[in-house]
């Protein structure tokens, strides 16, 4: 179950050249609530760009929420914002983006070998194509990775409706 004390987002590589080669462009649309509410409930975001000066930045919907943003060169994305997850102490990564069974594959592969508890946003994560999304997926989860949604990730956090963020939240949904 995720909580928000221990949860940090992590966005990989949602630029524009890359949405633009995958299936589903609405992973940007998700990933955008999805940083917007973390937020909204003080939840640290960060995204990684794969050689933006190529492939543009951080979808600037997205960018507008996010604490950090880390040029990467390496397909894991663990190396290069290592450091920085360890300023912030929390051991649940909700992880998302492009490409999946590419670079947030290896990332979630990294992190659960250094004893995070992965989470894995199946509405924000895309590739170019299902098959190897699907074959990604597959690995992941037998490798101890949650795949979960937007809807489920924002309601763990909330937890009840009486948490005082409930009706915000709630409009990113609607």
């Amino acid at each position: 179950m995720l909580n928000i004390e221990s949860s940090i987002v992590l966005i990989i590589d949602i630029q524009e050249r890359l949405l633009n080669a995958v299936f589903d462009k609405n992973i940007s649309n998700q990933t955008q609530k999805l940083a917007n509410a973390a937020t909204t409930l003080d939840i640290p975001v960060i995204a990684t760009e794969q050689y933006p000066k190529g492939l543009g930045n951080t979808m600037p919907d997205i960018a507008q929420f996010v604490n950090k943003t880390i040029e990467k060169t390496s397909f894991s994305a663990f190396f290069d914002i290592k450091e920085e997850l360890e300023t912030y102490n929390k051991k649940q990564v909700i992880l998302c983006g492009i490409e999946g069974h590419i670079c947030v594959y290896q990332t979630a592969i990294d992190l659960l070998k250094n004893g995070y508890d992965v989470h894995i946003m199946k509405d924000g994560t895309c590739s170019r194509n299902q098959y190897e999304l699907d074959c990604a997926y597959e690995l992941l989860k037998n490798e101890g990775a949650k795949l979960t949604c937007l809807e489920i990730i924002l309601f763990e956090w909330l937890k009840s409706s009486k948490n005082p963020h409930f009706k915000t939240i709630q409009q990113l949904i609607k």
